[in-house]
């Protein structure tokens, strides 16, 4: 391109941007006199309807995949991800600070610290004697690594502790490694070998090395479902001695031949566990003197990437797709009735921990005034279905708190809107509404799909590939700008702009306040069916 077809392509598009101002400002100023209400905002349906038009032309994927470039970039400079806690990440939440700079935000950078846990080298796990085996990590017929494992390299004798087995018809029967008691007699120095069940991977692990065990080996308990090698988590940075989960097929053949005599094992990790600083970025749309005293609307997207990629479909997708509008929104923001904040979390990937920070610190006057909380987390997935969060429980439980049906209908009516219809999702608690909904407030928001596989008819509705994941590049290295549909972005993008100005016009909260109805009572039954541990009160994905 020539400096000159620049300086032409530059100037047509500072006029298109001026015009949709004063187009926006005119029309204010015509509605003035007839529309204007006590408060100070117009309430035409007319007025809002032309907005919205005027708004949906502003938001263009090429600018969203603008900034999903930005952070492939930022990628490729850090290790191949942008995972919180690492400079990645860091600069990935500069990069949205710079883009909003001069657009009118108030930006808040709150910081926490979180456990940070990075594997420096493959793992280990094998059975040295008798009859030499070295088990595959990182795979279901092998041994994953439980995150926050202590690092070490250990060679010594098994012991089996407290063991069900065969294993009872029931799933969590095992108490296996529960108590401290099931230690007694354990001999210091040998690897413990632990069967899932009951309590936490943390506290097994950590009576095992109170015991003196030098390393840990805990299996599948062996029902239906649970026969995998384990991809868990000890969920804090506590423990020294290396932790690893393995097959119930492997658990069963070493206690056997445990019991039998003496069996030897390595078990080795390589791994940095730590608590690190990292930060969410909260950026609040000046309120206007009519806006002050209104409702706040949440949107948020986590920021973070997995340690293993890059994280453009999760989720630069839902993060690209909020800043664009939110550069864009400032010029409409005196329209507006309702106060809106824009999100980008922290240490989702470790445990929903930016979005749980946040809420955890809301004070109660800031609690009430969030009138909803509306989450974007892969909307752009390859293998794409338009899915909406089920909030009044019409197709999957649970129901999410009062006024997240108004949501979900808001969000289907807007893809009705644009001739497709949307499929419900559940609120399963796998992203960061889930804070927002255990505090009582309504949530909702987009998804196009992660590992779950695309039916028939699906694909024969919305095309792609059926039998095949949403995404099959999610949470791995190939996550990255080709690994997107940007049909999907640009509907979602779009859907998600409509969706927000419906709402800030609107008058909120939803329904009338009351007790929070939570998702927490839920979460270990969710956690079931996804392959994450259930820790209290979060999931880790």
């Amino acid at each position: 391109m020539t400096d000159e077809s620049k300086g032409v392509r530059g100037r047509l598009k500072l006029f298109t941007s001026l015009t949709s101002v004063l187009l926006v400002a005119g029309l204010g100023v015509a509605l003035a006199t007839s529309e204007a209400q006590a408060d100070g905002y117009y309430s035409s349906d007319k007025l809002q309807k032309i907005v919205r038009k005027i708004f949906d032309r502003q938001i263009k994927v090429e600018n969203v995949y603008k900034h999903l470039e930005a952070w492939q970039e930022i990628a490729d400079r850090n290790n191949g991800n942008r995972a919180s806690g690492t400079t990645g990440y860091d600069q990935s939440v500069d990069y949205v600070v710079e883009q909003l700079r001069r657009k009118g935000y108030e930006i808040t950078r709150q910081e926490f610290d979180f456990p940070f846990f990075q594997e420096l080298s493959d793992p280990a796990f094998e059975r040295v004697d008798p009859a030499p085996t070295v088990y595959p990590p990182n795979t279901a017929e092998g041994f994953f690594t439980m995150s926050y494992s202590g690092s070490g390299d250990a060679t010594a004798a098994i012991e089996a502790v407290d063991f069900i087995l065969p294993p009872a018809p029931d799933a969590n029967t095992s108490t296996s490694g529960c108590e401290a008691e099931d230690f007694a007699g354990f001999t210091p120095g040998r690897i413990a070998l632990i069967q899932r069940g009951t309590c936490t991977f943390f506290l097994k692990a950590q009576n095992a090395e109170n015991a003196g065990a030098v390393g840990v080996i805990i299996f599948n308990e062996g029902q239906d479902g649970r026969t995998d090698a384990i991809n868990g988590t000890l969920g804090e940075p506590s423990l020294t001695i290396p932790v690893v989960g393995t097959t119930f097929a492997i658990g069963d053949e070493l206690v056997a031949q445990a019991s039998a005599g003496a069996v030897t094992a390595r078990v080795a990790v390589d791994a940095l566990s730590e608590f690190r600083p990292t930060e969410n970025l909260i950026a609040d749309l000046r309120a206007w003197p009519h806006q002050r005293d209104k409702p706040v609307i949440v949107l948020g997207a986590h920021l973070d990437s997995v340690e293993e990629g890059p994280g453009i479909s999760d989720n630069g997708t839902g993060s690209g797709a909020l800043l664009e509008i939110a550069r864009k929104l400032r010029p409409f923001s005196f329209l507006l009735r309702n106060r809106i904040r824009f999100a980008w979390w922290g240490a989702e990937e470790s445990g929903l921990l930016g979005s749980e920070f946040y809420v955890a610190n809301l004070t109660e006057e800031e609690l009430a005034e969030t009138a909803m909380y509306l989450n974007f987390d892969m909307i752009g997935s390859p293998n794409y279905v338009p899915f909406v969060f089920d909030g009044d429980g019409s197709d999957f439980d649970p129901v999410g708190p009062p006024g997240s049906d108004i949501i979900e209908q808001v969000f289907q009516e807007a893809f009705l809107d644009r001739g497709v219809n949307s499929q419900p999702t559940e609120l399963s608690g796998r992203s960061d509404y889930l804070p927002f909904s255990d505090a009582g407030i309504a949530v909702g928001g987009l998804f196009t799909g992660a590992e779950g596989i695309k039916t028939e008819a699906q694909a024969a509705e919305y095309g792609g590939t059926a039998g095949e994941q949403y995404d099959s590049c999610y949470h791995t290295p190939c996550d990255t700008l080709d690994n997107l549909s940007l049909v999907a972005l640009e509907l979602n993008s779009k859907i998600t702009a409509d969706a927000m100005l419906q709402f800030a016009f609107r008058d909120l909260p939803l329904v009338p306040a009351v007790p929070a109805l939570t998702l927490s009572s839920f979460s270990a039954s969710a956690a079931s069916a996804y392959d994450f541990e259930y820790l209290g009160d979060r999931l880790r994905k």
